[in-house]
């Protein structure tokens, strides 16, 4: 058996498995972002965050078009879910008549349902008889974010699909959520927004390598 940090031991002691509408330790997630807020771990308008003792910057910047209103939204949350080695970034892009109401209202609930889902799916793996975290660390972190995206995604588009003041159905938004974890990067991308990480030639020259595929009408699934 693996052994999870005492965080997780000590949150699986305390937690139910019920499973209900929304995630059991949700409350504690929210505290948890609440926490950051004051901290100035969160960045979710045009700036630069650059916390102390950390080797980490991140920067922000967002313009509003020739289309009117600004339905871009985006959230860089360094510490995210109290882990020093995990940075949470997203970068969504309404459209419709009120895409820039769900592009923020994705912005704000994607980042806490995501740790809370992710929290659970822990907790879950922990308590299976078969799980074993040495076996291949790499691939059991993918599948925990994973699930945790999918239970996530579905939750919100629900709660999307219940707001009776916006026609979900013509108005929404991209969503493309990058989570760092120590050295591993997992990436959940909706939409045609763009992940593009810049790398280092041998002759010291930054290189683009784009990490995600536009997703388009035309396309093939």
């Amino acid at each position: 058996m693996g052994r999870l940090s005492s965080f997780f031991n000590g949150f699986s002691r305390s937690m139910s498995l019920k499973r209900t509408k929304n995630c059991d330790g949700r409350e504690a997630v929210e505290d948890m972002g609440k926490d950051a807020k004051k901290n100035e771990l969160i960045l979710t308008t045009s700036g630069t965050v650059n916390v102390e003792r950390s080797q980490n910057f991140a920067s922000v910047f967002t313009k509003r078009g020739q289309k009117g209103v600004n339905q871009d939204c985006c959230i860089v949350w360094e510490e995210f879910g109290c882990q020093e080695d995990m940075i949470f970034c997203g970068i969504f892009d309404g459209h419709g008549s009120w895409g820039h109401f769900v592009s923020k209202m994705v912005r704000e609930s994607m980042p806490l349902s995501l740790l809370c889902n992710w929290q659970e799916t822990l907790v879950e793996a922990s308590l299976d008889p078969d799980f074993d975290l040495e076996s291949d660390k790499k691939l059991y972190k993918f599948n925990i974010w994973k699930h945790s995206y999918l239970k996530t995604c579905a939750a919100i588009d629900q709660e999307l699909e219940q707001l009776r003041k916006i026609d979900s159905f013509y108005s929404g938004t991209t969503a493309l959520t990058i989570v760092r974890q120590g050295e591993l990067i997992f990436i959940a991308n909706v939409g045609d927004s763009r992940a593009v990480l810049a790398t280092t030639s041998e002759t010291g020259n930054l290189v683009p390598i784009q990490l995600t595929i536009d997703f388009k009408p035309n396309l093939p699934r």
